[in-house]
């Protein structure tokens, strides 16, 4: 689904990441982590097309995105749900249109997929905060929200930057739960992170694979971790 073949990003004449090989296959989860401003965020916008590559190449559904039209990627990137680090919403709309935002960009009708978007909501257990408007969400209840909004489109991939940073810990598992959940739905699962004690939740219950970032390069973990 995704694959990176000795690629590297550079920004200002230096190199960012370098010599980056990756795959991941369908319905794989893997971790990635890494020290604050070792890259992690820039690899995860190579994944899901934000940023080109200046060296190697990134594949994504078997074709090089350098290949690319703008509408082949557009396409493309309806398959790859994105959970941000900062989980923005519109403040001037409540929960369930923030959630159905993607449908509207797409061209889908919203209204037609009201029975989804309950069962969505019901899912992430935001039912009774549809109507909501974002300022009145906890932290966790905004990331689940921003996990919905990332699989309204029923993607293949969904990536996700620090989803537990700013959440306690049981909110943390509970966000959790719903990812392993997608992936045993068979959906593709990668998570940047530096918390360990996540990681090593989600491998007990998965066959999560951890990759770290360290000297710009991407390395296996240890199965210390």
């Amino acid at each position: 689904m995704i694959e990176l073949a000795s690629a590297a990003f550079s920004y200002g004449g230096g190199d960012i990441l370098t010599d980056l090989n990756l795959r991941l296959a369908p319905g794989s989860f893997h971790f990635l982590t890494g020290p604050s401003g070792s890259g992690k965020t820039t690899l995860l916008r190579l994944c899901y097309m934000e940023l080109l590559p200046s060296a190697g190449k990134v594949m994504l559904f078997d074709a090089d995105v350098r290949s690319m039209s703008r509408d082949q990627v557009a396409l493309n990137r309806r398959r790859i749900g994105i959970v941000h680090q900062d989980c923005q919403f519109l403040d001037h709309l409540n929960v369930a249109e923030n959630i159905a935002l993607p449908l509207d960009v797409s061209g889908r009708d919203a209204g037609a997929e009201a029975g989804n978007l309950q069962e969505l909501l019901g899912w992430v257990g935001l039912s009774g905060h549809a109507r909501s408007m974002p300022p009145q969400l906890s932290g966790g209840e905004r990331q689940r929200a921003a996990l919905a909004r990332a699989v309204i489109m029923s993607p293949d991939i969904i990536i996700a930057d620090e989803p537990t940073g700013n959440i306690d810990w049981e909110m943390a598992l509970r966000l959790l739960t719903l990812l392993v959940e997608l992936n045993k739905m068979g959906k593709t699962i990668l998570i940047a992170t530096h918390d360990l004690n996540l990681i090593r939740t989600a491998k007990s219950q998965t066959s999560a694979r951890v990759l770290r970032i360290h000297n710009r390069r991407l390395q296996l973990a240890g199965a210390d971790l």
